[in-house]
């Protein structure tokens, strides 16, 4: 399951139990020792150079328990007392270019603005280009506001302890961490808050998706129905579609515009297409609808809004709404108790809420609770850097997984349709949560898997490899 965004105090009193419960100091050291080695080898070659930048504190520490892990690298370090001391040091070490550099010089405990050498030293590594690997938190960002504290560390990759700290979750620490990831398992006893944020990475789907019974057939995995696609935006409705077969429900039918028919049916095979009339009616044994991908054309059947209007707020299924179409839900209160689901990037959600982009951006879970609040209490996926998942109560989820490679057209076509594809199924429609944390996180753990192989990947190719990442417990 999804765990714990956190705030300082909060990691302190967790370390404060366990030392009281009998968990050694240092058994969590060498724990986390191990845990950053790991990660840096798998951010280096056999004979790299690892710079390992190590502070007076706790994470200094974690630092230097991470050498001796470190098979087959070459490894320097740079025990900073004090950073007058360091520059120099430091200066010669980066002549070398390592292929990393760790950074444990300043941990989650800094309260207050550093001093100008301690600026000077984070500058001259922000100025180098070398990779960083931040351990817990990128030195000189406050783990709690995430504001930078005078000067702080811009690291690719800031592999946090324990839980997610809550200032490096928000936008203004954007710029400093990188891609964030948490090690959990740390040595530490069981956990028991309950915050408002969550963090949702791949730990939290082991067993996904459910294991299909031998005697399954397609009447038992849903029929989801897409309605997208307008002329010059034919390209929507077909990634959708794609997206929602590799979710692998049992029927997907795409309902496109006259003029995308062509197009649309031509490069579809296992999904039936058809052309929107006012006339259309939804198929009898329809368990999900995807609506909205690429309605972006000047002119658009009247009936299309006035459909989406009324089924929006009574329709026995689960609805998802994506792009253009977000401007035509209904506010208010909801007849029905089916999952309603609306996928809005931040430009989106700025229209809906007659706001800003960067007032949505400052506090992207605010922004998630007054759509939901607006539009009937309805489940909402705000798109962008950690997507945001959750309704206007309850808890709110922030994804782990995706990457900047994502930023192309289509990525969020491919998410509705393959979200849809998933809350066709039963297990699913029963759990909408579950569904929607799981399509959110496949989604951008299959960007992940193209990312580590090449930087050149398409859409396309996301489309092809949608589903297909796997957790392990």
């Amino acid at each position: 399951m999804p765990e714990p965004i956190i705030s300082v105090a909060e990691m302190r009193a967790w370390e404060t139990e366990s030392w009281a419960a009998g968990v050694a100091q240092l058994e969590v050291i060498a724990n986390v020792g191990r845990l950053v080695a790991e990660r840096a080898r798998l951010m280096t070659r056999p004979g790299e150079l690892i710079a390992v930048l190590a502070g007076k504190g706790h994470n200094g520490d974690d630092c230097r328990a991470a050498i001796p892990y470190m098979e087959e690298r070459e490894v320097r370090l740079l025990n900073t007392q004090s950073p007058e001391q360091a520059l120099l040091q430091l200066t010669s070490i980066l002549r070398d270019r390592p292929a990393l550099v760790i950074d444990g010089l300043l941990g989650i405990g800094l309260d207050r603005d550093l001093s100008s050498d301690w600026t000077a030293l984070i500058q001259l590594i922000n100025d180098s280009g070398r990779p960083v690997l931040s351990v817990d938190v990128p030195s000189g960002l406050d783990a709690d506001t995430g504001l930078m504290r005078g000067a702080a560390i811009v690291a690719d990759v800031t592999l946090t302890l324990g839980a997610v700290k809550r200032g490096l979750v928000r936008e203004s620490a954007a710029p400093f961490v990188g891609r964030l990831e948490v090690a959990r398992d740390i040595g530490l006893t069981p956990s028991h808050f309950d915050p408002e944020l969550f963090w949702s990475d791949g730990l939290s789907f082991v067993g996904e998706p459910p294991r299909r019974s031998a005697q399954a057939h397609k009447g038992d995995f849903g029929h989801v129905v897409i309605v997208a696609g307008s002329l010059g935006y034919h390209g929507a409705a077909v990634l959708a579609a794609r997206g929602a077969s590799r979710a692998r429900p049992g029927l997907v039918t795409v309902v496109t515009m006259p003029e995308t028919f062509p197009a649309v049916a031509s490069q579809l095979q296992s999904a039936m297409v058809q052309p929107w009339a006012d006339s259309f009616t939804l198929p009898a044994k329809m368990t999900a609808m995807v609506w909205g991908p690429g309605f972006a054309a000047p002119t658009l059947p009247q009936g299309l809004r006035e459909f989406l209007r009324r089924q929006w707020q009574k329709g026995a299924a689960p609805w998802v709404v994506d792009a253009s179409s977000l401007d035509w839900v209904p506010p208010g209160p909801l007849v029905t108790s089916a999952a309603r689901v609306i996928t809005p990037h931040p430009g989106e959600a700025s229209r809906m809420l007659q706001c800003s982009v960067d007032e949505v951006e400052a506090d992207r879970p605010a922004a998630v609770r007054k759509l939901s609040a607006r539009y009937g209490d309805c489940w909402v996926i705000l798109k962008g850097r950690m997507t945001c998942l959750g309704r206007s109560h309850g808890k709110i989820y922030l994804n782990a997984s995706g990457n900047a490679g994502m930023a192309q057209g289509g990525a969020g076509d491919l998410l509705a349709g393959y979200i849809g594809g998933v809350m066709a199924q039963s297990p699913y429609a029963e759990n909408p949560l579950r569904g929607l944390l799981w399509a959110v996180w496949q989604h951008g753990a299959a960007a992940d898997a193209l990312e580590n192989e090449r930087s050149n990947w398409t859409i396309e190719e996301l489309a092809d490899r949608l589903g297909s990442v796997i957790v392990h417990g």
